[in-house]
């Protein structure tokens, strides 16, 4: 299959292009766990399935001057906006600090989503065109909070700019969230179950 490819292409097979975004800057953990049985999963199925792992790319995570100025991208950014045109649907792995989505893969988007890639703003207008519609999204999300507190009592913040104000902003349609909580408490044959869970999904795409 030619990687050169954009989502908009036929596909060559049967199998789906999936990009799997790791968004935690730490080198081993749950999330890491996660996108492997997902990635397992989904290849067994004959998907073609490529990863990036924000904790190992080089780029900086600040936009320095908004969008006002131009901000040149590193190598490791002009790859990613490739694979985001070559895939068909996006996996997002990444846990929830302080009630938000940690500062490495926010960054990411500050620095990726931009104007003219993700979305473009409509002159003389409020309304804006999705340049990243047709493709779908599939959200790993770890927490140490439980999941009902974090939804009724935080209201769901991360889950709210994820799904709405980041990937539906930009026309990325998620269709499936899946919370994986409380971590700290949980034992080992919790966790395996969420590995077997995570599995189930990728093979399931």
């Amino acid at each position: 299959m030619s990687e050169g490819k954009s989502g908009a292409t036929p596909l060559e097979g049967d199998g789906k292009r999936i990009l799997l975004i790791l968004g935690t800057p730490k080198k081993d953990s749950l999330c890491h766990a996660l996108a492997d049985a997902y990635t397992h999963g989904a290849r067994g199925k004959g998907h073609v399935v490529r990863q990036l792992r924000l904790g190992e790319m080089q780029f900086d995570p600040i936009l320095r001057d908004g969008y006002e100025q131009s901000q040149s991208l590193e190598p490791d950014l002009l790859e990613a906006q490739r694979l985001i045109h070559w895939a068909e649907h996006l996996v997002f792995v990444y846990p929830v600090w302080w009630g938000g989505i940690p500062a490495l893969l926010k960054g990411f988007f500050d620095r990726v989503f931009l104007p003219g890639f993700a979305f473009k703003y409509r002159n003389r207008s409020q309304l804006w065109d999705k340049l990243l519609s047709g493709r779908s999204a599939d959200l790993l999300v770890t927490m140490d909070t439980p999941r009902w507190y974090f939804r009724w009592i935080y209201d769901a913040p991360a889950h709210r700019q994820m799904v709405r104000t980041i990937l539906g902003f930009c026309g990325i349609k998620t269709r499936r969230l899946n919370e994986f909580a409380p971590v700290r408490p949980s034992g080992e044959e919790q966790r395996q179950s969420w590995l077997r869970k995570a599995e189930t999904l990728g093979s399931s795409v």
